[in-house]
């Protein structure tokens, strides 16, 4: 969520910089839209990964209950 308010900041401040010809402004406004972009990538990587970890785990605790349950039937 930050990312993307920070990406909103960004584009504010590149088009007032643009409207007004202030190419600081403008350039500021490209550096925070892009970190605003990094930071909303980083993010979703997050989110997939833990999601991954969590399949992971979920897969490994059926793999140990059939593994016990094979041992118990001997």
């Amino acid at each position: 969520m930050a990312g993307m308010v920070e990406q909103a900041k960004g584009q504010a401040k590149e088009a007032v910089g643009a409207l007004t010809g202030n190419k600081d402004l403008e350039s500021d406004g490209k550096a925070d839209r892009r970190a605003g972009e990094t930071k909303e990538k980083v993010r979703q990587v997050k989110d997939k990964t833990e999601g991954l970890l969590e399949k992971i785990e979920h897969k490994a605790g059926e793999v140990v209950d059939k593994a016990k349950d094979a041992l118990h039937r001997k």
